[in-house]
């Protein structure tokens, strides 16, 4: 039973009723960068003059201060994200690259921007394989060949160019006085470099800057990147070109095709084939977002090369006849766990970098092809996986391919951060450097850990008689699952959401969208209800608070298998109040809460 907007909003409404409560604490300034500490995370704020939402209070904290000196939602998440170069180095950088997505109040209209990273022009599909067969993936990720052409500073300028109203020097200012200063090492931080410590040790520019004193950082003590403060500076004089062509350039070239690898060390990090002539030829990509139509709003995301916004879309397509908000908890998670297992089982056949493969784009997003999958769904039974995949060229009700397509692997250390101001403009903004640490070869004197980006694509088809859209080739783009998401109704902003968590990415942003539209639930409680995520896979993720819950055994019952993962995803979002303020809401707990904060904090409504 499809829903109207009103109600949909009378729900949001409400939702920020009772989230306000919790903004009434909120503090009247917010930290200075490179001050951290001075106040705790809060998980919510509420207010007038823009918001942000990331991970990080520091990173947070810059973004406020662009928009308190006039910048845009675009400028102050620009500022915001080289923040979280600095604290979160591990997941995002100079050396990454991400999907920009963003919503003109003045025009009404959603536009994004493509800066994900590419192969080398000499790639091929062979790339991963030795003597005919996949390398080992830990080898391949410790390596120059899983390091894609970065495209976060091109995104930057482009953005900036674009729709922004400062200049990149001005908005890299707090992230460089940051990275100057340093930030308080928190416990996420300390572990996310115990995860790596053994691989920095193997490069020298890595162990130097993440492990200072030949020692893991501790708590409480103030890390510093003075090398990524001077990079910062050189991009705020000569500009992000400075990447993709000098001296910084060469740099990355030269690392990437003779890893610096500590002579004492025995490990083997095969040399990429990345070259200056591949960071020169590098753009980022202009591109119309992916949309549908949910409840009455307008749902819009990343197209490919992202799979992000037409997974969403397709499962909300084909979830869009079930009344959500009627549902007990079970039969709500036992449908959004179906139509997630059926999206990706299309996203995997279908969905690649559209300058190299014929993705059917309209197709995956059109309501007769999800209502052709969706009448595969039924309630008393389960899918069983690896389902195969439909064709949206040539929709047929409940009937599918012969052979299903594999769920290549992401990493999850992506960051993502949402933006607001004044004016009514949002940035929904997902950066990354694919796993965790990326590449963990650091370039030296920069300051910055390069990606490896590349170990996105599939190594080799699972089956040579199935076509694989995301094999490697010369300069293409690896697919990925991140999905920033803006959702209008009638041309203005109600929510702006994403999250980290590589291809649980998906299932993170739908699970977050369905629990706040559908369900009712305020933003803060959607994002920080426990999660599952099935992509068409023989068992179902499922985070503790409900593998501890009576709703596993009703699930199991139906015939549903499950695997438990300490968290899923790291969401955070922004929202319009019908009364013109912005909420902010990020994680209450996962990787260690987030920061939410506005400009001007207010009390109850």
């Amino acid at each position: 039973m499809r829903r109207s907007a009103v109600r949909s909003l009378s729900l949001l409404a409400a939702g920020a009723a009772v989230v306000s409560m919790a903004a009434a604490a909120a503090p009247s300034s917010p930290p200075v960068p490179g001050q951290a500490g001075t106040q705790p995370k809060s998980p919510v704020a509420v207010g007038h003059g823009g918001a942000v939402a990331s991970v990080d209070p520091d990173a947070s904290a810059a973004g406020i201060e662009v928009l308190r000196r006039g910048g845009n939602a675009v400028d102050a998440a620009v500022a915001t994200a080289a923040a979280l170069g600095v604290t979160e180095p591990y997941s995002a950088g100079v050396g990454g690259g991400g999907y920009f997505v963003y919503y003109d109040a003045k025009q009404r209209t959603v536009r994004t921007i493509d800066g994900r990273e590419r192969a080398p022009l000499g790639a091929d599909k062979d790339l991963f394989l030795e003597n005919g067969k996949p390398i080992p993936f830990a080898d391949a990720v410790t390596s120059g060949l899983s390091v894609g052409t970065p495209g976060t500073p091109a995104t930057w300028d482009a953005a900036l160019d674009a729709w922004g109203t400062k200049p990149l020097g001005q908005v890299l200012k707090p992230a460089e006085r940051l990275a100057r200063d340093g930030f308080t090492v928190d416990a996420t931080f300390r572990q996310q470099t115990a995860d790596n410590e053994a691989r920095f040790r193997d490069f020298p520019a890595s162990a130097e800057l993440f492990l200072p004193g030949g020692r893991l950082p501790e708590v409480g003590t103030t890390f510093k990147n003075p090398d990524l403060a001077k990079t910062y500076a050189t991009l705020a004089e000569k500009g992000a070109g400075a990447v993709y062509a000098g001296p910084m350039a060469r740099d990355i070239v030269d690392t990437v095709r003779k890893p610096p690898v500590d002579p004492a060390s025995e490990r083997v990090a095969r040399p990429g084939d990345l070259r200056e002539k591949d960071l020169r030829a590098y753009r980022v990509k202009h591109q119309a977002p992916s949309r549908t139509a949910y409840r009455g709003l307008d749902v819009y995301g990343m197209a490919p090369s992202s799979s992000g916004g037409t997974t969403v879309a397709e499962a909300l397509n084909m979830l869009e006849n079930s009344d959500l908000s009627e549902l007990s908890r079970a039969r709500y998670l036992h449908r959004f766990i179906e139509a997630s297992r059926i999206a990706f089982a299309d996203r995997g056949r279908w969905v690649g970098d559209p300058a190299h493969e014929d993705v059917p784009t309209k197709g995956l997003l059109s309501q007769r092809f999800a209502d052709s999958r969706a009448c595969l769904i039924s309630d008393d039974a389960v899918l069983k996986s690896p389902v195969a995949p439909g064709d949206p060229r040539n929709p047929a009700d409940c009937k599918a391919g012969d052979k299903a397509a594999p769920t290549t692997y992401e990493g999850d250390s992506t960051t993502h951060l949402t933006a607001s101001d004044k004016w009514g403009n949002v940035v929904a903004y997902t950066l990354t450097i694919e796993q965790t640490g990326g590449s963990g070869i650091t370039v030296p004197g920069r300051g910055f850990l390069l990606n490896n980006e590349l170990t996105d694509f599939s190594f080799a088809p699972a089956d040579p008689a199935v076509h694989d859209p995301n094999l490697p080739g010369p300069g293409k783009r690896p697919r990925s699952s991140m999905s920033p998401t803006i959702v209008l109704d009638d041309g203005r902003p109600v929510v702006a959401l994403g999250s980290p968590g590589g291809a649980t990415i998906i299932t993170t942003v739908l699970q977050t969208l369905t629990g706040h539209l559908d369900r009712g639930l305020p933003l803060v409680d959607a994002i920080a209800a426990p999660r599952v995520s099935q992509r068409n896979a023989a068992t179902t993720e499922m985070e503790p608070g409900l593998w501890n819950s009576p709703v596993r055994g009703e699930l199991e019952a139906l015939g549903h298998a499950f695997k438990q993962t300490p968290e899923i995803g790291a969401a955070t979002g922004i929202q319009r109040l019908p009364d013109g303020r912005w909420l902010a809401a990020t994680e209450k707990t996962r990787r260690g809460g987030g920061s939410a904060m506005v400009v001007h904090p207010t009390g109850r409504p």
